[in-house]
């Protein structure tokens, strides 16, 4: 499985490094905890995103829940897909990132997927 190899925040986003970027985008858990994701607000290239601070929302339709950055840096690109299709990330939460993030200065205690795994039990 892919996602094995991502690190998770205890707000349930994962992140993976990529192409000199870091990705990020919600967890199985998250998702499943959500429901049916009907609309997602992200926030512009260029933004600065900070580690622990909220930089968008997911509305589902239980509530309407924060994004929480696992990292500090810059917005280098959101997936506009979403902006259409936030559904996506109920279908597909390990395929379907949300921002890529770049010039990273601080990372949130990140946890391996088997550490996550393990903390999601203690929040069932």
């Amino acid at each position: 499985m892919e996602h094995l190899n991502y690190q998770f925040s205890r707000d349930h986003e994962w992140v993976k490094e990529e192409d000199g970027l870091t990705w990020i985008g919600i967890s199985d858990f998250a998702q499943n905890a959500l429901g049916d994701v009907v609309f997602i607000n992200m926030p512009e290239v260029g933004d600065e995103v900070t580690a622990g601070d909220p930089f968008g929302d997911v509305e589902s339709v239980k509530a309407v829940s924060d994004l929480v950055s696992p990292v500090t840096g810059t917005v280098a690109e959101i997936n506009e897909e979403l902006l259409d299709s936030p559904e996506l990330l109920n279908s597909a939460p390990y395929e379907t990132w949300i921002i890529k993030v770049e010039n990273v200065t601080e990372t949130e205690e990140l946890l391996s997927a088997a550490a996550y795994e393990e903390f999601c039990e203690t929040e069932a």
